[in-house]
């Protein structure tokens, strides 16, 4: 059975809250360029759906094997394959064309030209890869879930700021306060992240902050026990000469 994403009014809180964000930044709202990297991208294709519209050319990574099999699979249309297509006619109708959801989901399967393995504690996060520097990265919900200590997490933005240009700019997203989350029956921990933390650790390796969106958590999830967040973000930052 082909298993097919889903989206009910009201449902997606947050998370459309920055999609939508990442869609008037990567889509519309002036980040543009040649190549644009995806940093712990998961099984999803959700988060390049906009971009692929300002930047010629995307590389997907992830560090788990399966995630990018399911990225593959996507991208290939093999059997099998997620059907992301409500997502897609959802991003087209912020974009203001939600009839062109096909074209869309073909100019995104040209735009993608490779999904390579991604390792943020490692000084070259990308290799064996060997990638010209990115004109910007994206990256949401990876830093706590792959960082252990706020000393890797550290670490880890330093490693990905060589994979970008000077002057480029980084897209981060994701959530204050977790430190689990859950995944069916399946506990994974998460390093608590918090906003005076992750702007100083960006500033000290020479980003310049140009956007901050934060949001609580949202009441009608407290009594939801997958994860234990207190908030959510999303952050544009340049990088200096």
């Amino acid at each position: 059975m082909e298993a097919k994403a889903t989206l009910r009014p009201g449902s997606c809180g947050g998370v459309c809250r920055w999609r939508r964000e990442l869609e008037r930044w990567t889509g519309g709202g002036g980040l543009k360029g040649k190549l644009l990297i995806d940093i712990g991208s998961g099984p999803t294709i959700y988060q390049l759906l906009s971009a692929c519209e300002t930047f010629e050319e995307i590389v997907a990574s992830d560090y788990t094997d399966k995630n990018r099999q399911e990225l593959e699979k996507w991208l290939k249309k093999e059997p099998g394959a997620f059907d992301w297509s409500p997502v897609v006619k959802y991003v087209c109708e912020l974009e203001g064309h939600r009839d062109r959801w096909a074209e869309k989901e073909e100019r995104l399967r040209k735009a993608v030209r490779q999904v390579l393995k991604c390792d943020i504690l490692k000084e070259r996060p990308l290799e064996p890869a060997v990638l010209p520097p990115a004109d910007c990265l994206i990256s949401s919900l990876c830093l706590e879930a792959a960082c252990p200590t706020l000393g890797a997490c550290r670490d880890a933005l330093h490693h990905i700021k060589t994979l970008l240009r000077p002057r480029g700019h980084l897209v981060l997203s994701g959530t204050f306060g977790s430190s689990f989350y859950m995944v069916g029956d399946k506990w994974f921990p998460t390093l608590p992240l918090e906003e005076k933390f992750l702007l100083e650790a960006l500033q000290e390796i020479g980003f310049t902050i140009e956007k901050l969106e934060k949001a609580p958590r949202a009441a009608e999830t407290l009594l939801d026990n997958r994860s234990d967040y207190t908030g959510m973000f999303f952050l544009v930052a340049r990088r200096g000469d």
